[in-house]
């Protein structure tokens, strides 16, 4: 059986995976639809064609990714596609963040994403893909946004290495670094009052977007999809710099 497995299914981004795979997947038995909220997870697979498997998980217990690697071994399944898409920030001073926020964003978007691509490696082949949504934050530190653009600068290096790991295996891996998207997100992390929600939702980009952006640069093999013309200024900046540093020093 082959399928595909989305994290972070039940809103923005992942929901928004959801319904554009569901129209682009090929030669794919069901979608694995991953978050916290089975309501939301149903509500999204009643508007699916494909046939899907809603699993509520929370990725940051350990329990539930035993309990969930050890479906996939009972199922034995292809995973032609692995989108990483859960992820938490919190906006504001390191020193004025509680330890529960920082944990959190460390969970979720570090440890459980790393947990989740060592756990369905075992089940992707040749051609599979893997998708993981990292950020634009994580091309330069960013003050009062550290632990989030931290984790997300962890998940880009992480997608740029497993990329030149796999690829003798035939497995795409990209990772994902949009600039600020109109999602849930942006509003948790920032909170409606702070004057940076407004100025963030000047330059932000629509999920469609960015998820349509993505599919087509993981279908012709780019190991980093960046949307929108700031992101990708910033990024040839650092690559730039990058690229001299290591032919002077590495």
């Amino acid at each position: 059986m082959k399928i595909a497995i989305i994290t972070g299914a039940s809103s923005g981004l992942g929901s928004e995976f959801a319904r554009q795979l569901d129209r682009k997947l090929g030669h794919t038995d069901e979608i694995w639809l991953l978050a916290r909220r089975k309501d939301a997870l149903e509500e999204l697979s009643r508007s699916l064609g494909n046939k899907t498997r809603t699993i509520a998980i929370d990725l940051t217990d350990e329990k539930a990714l035993q309990q969930f690697e050890e479906v996939l071994a009972i199922t034995d399944p292809t995973i032609t596609v692995l989108v990483n898409c859960a992820g938490v920030g919190s906006h504001g001073m390191f020193s004025r963040q509680s330890r529960e926020n920082i944990d959190a964003m460390i969970k979720l978007n570090i440890q459980a994403l790393t947990s989740m691509t060592r756990i369905c490696l075992p089940y992707m082949k040749k051609g599979s893909k893997i998708l993981q949504f990292s950020s634009g934050a994580a091309f330069v530190p960013q003050a009062a946004f550290a632990v989030y653009a931290a984790s997300k600068a962890y998940v880009y290096s992480l997608s740029r290495a497993l990329e030149q790991e796999l690829k003798g295996r035939g497995i795409t891996v990209t990772a994902v670094c949009p600039g600020p998207v109109n999602t849930p997100f942006l509003t948790h992390a920032y909170g409606t009052d702070s004057p940076l929600h407004g100025i963030k939702k000047l330059t932000m980009m629509e999920t469609g977007y960015v998820v349509s952006k993505a599919i087509h640069d993981c279908r012709h093999g780019r190991t980093v999809s960046v949307c929108g013309l700031p992101m990708n200024l910033l990024y040839l900046t650092t690559q730039s710099v990058q690229n001299i540093l290591q032919k002077l020093f590495l």
